[in-house]
C-alpha cells in the first residue's frame, strides 16, 4: 500500500465528473487500499478518488476516525444516492481544502447503492454523520466541492483563503 498525494482546491480534476469503474480488478483493489491508507494518514473520515488524482467513481470512508479508531471502513465503487430525506446543517471540512470549515446543509438520511471492491452489490442506509460523509464524497465524484454548496456571499468571503490554497500557499 502507498500513501497518495491529495490534490488541493484549484486542481482541475476536482471540478470534473469522474468516470464509472468498468471492471473491478487487482488495480482497483490497489487503488482502494491506497486510498484508505491515504485517508487514515491525513487523517480524514472520507476520500474520493478524484482527490488523489484518479478520475474514477470510488469513495472510501470511516466515520470511526472521528473517535480515534479505524474500525468501520466502507469502500464503494460507482456509488449512487437512491433516496434522501430530511435536512440538517453541520460544519464540514475537506482534505482538498485545508483549513476551511463551513456550515453545509445536507440530507439527514440517505440510501446509497454501489459495489464493494469485491464486485458485490451493496446498499448502505445511513443517517447523520455517515449520511453527510457519503454525500460529501459522492459530490466529489460529480465535480462538486462543499464550498460550491455555500451561499455566494459566503464563498466571496472565503475567496482570499481559497486563492491561497489554489496557489499552494496553504497546505
Amino acid at each position: 500500500m502507498a500513501t497518495l498525494r491529495i490534490v488541493k482546491y484549484g486542481d482541475p480534476i476536482l471540478s470534473k465528473v469522474a468516470r464509472p469503474v468498468e471492471k473491478i480488478d487487482g488495480e482497483i483493489s490497489r487503488v482502494v487500499n491506497d486510498m484508505f491508507e491515504t485517508m487514515y494518514a491525513a487523517p480524514g473520515v472520507g476520500l474520493a478518488a478524484p482527490q488523489v488524482g484518479i478520475p474514477l467513481r470510488i469513495v472510501v470512508l470511516d466515520e470511526s476516525v472521528r473517535e480515534g479508531r479505524k474500525d468501520r471502513p466502507i469502500a464503494l465503487i460507482n456509488p449512487v444516492i437512491k433516496r434522501s430525506s430530511g435536512l440538517i446543517a453541520a460544519v464540514e471540512g475537506c482534505l482538498s481544502i485545508p483549513g476551511i470549515y463551513e456550515l453545509v446543509e445536507r440530507a439527514k438520511e440517505v440510501v446509497v447503492e454501489g459495489l464493494t471492491p469485491e464486485g458485490e452489490e451493496v446498499t448502505v442506509e445511513a443517517k447523520d454523520m455517515l449520511a453527510r460523509i457519503l454525500q460529501h464524497e459522492i459530490d466529489h465524484l460529480d465535480g462538486i466541492l462543499f464550498v460550491d454548496r455555500l451561499p455566494p456571499s459566503r464563498r466571496m468571503m472565503l475567496r482570499r483563503d481559497l486563492e491561497r490554497i489554489r496557489r499552494g500557499s496553504i497546505e
